[in-house]
């Protein structure tokens, strides 16, 4: 149980170190992780759209 305690303590005292970033900050990388997500989600629709289509039209030769 010592050793459970002492990696706890470490932890807490760790984090206490930590900087977190302020609400604006915090804000802004939300946008930018969403913004991103959506950006990628729909480059990724696209490709899988053309890939679906060619192999299509290859089938139908």
């Amino acid at each position: 149980m010592g050793k459970i305690k002492q990696f706890l303590s470490d932890v807490m005292s760790e984090m206490r170190k930590t900087s977190w970033p302020k609400s604006k900050e915090l804000t802004k990388y939300t946008v930018v992780v969403v913004s991103t997500v959506i950006v990628m989600a729909f480059f990724f629709v696209l490709v899988d759209l053309g890939v679906s289509e060619l192999f299509r039209w290859y089938i139908d030769l």
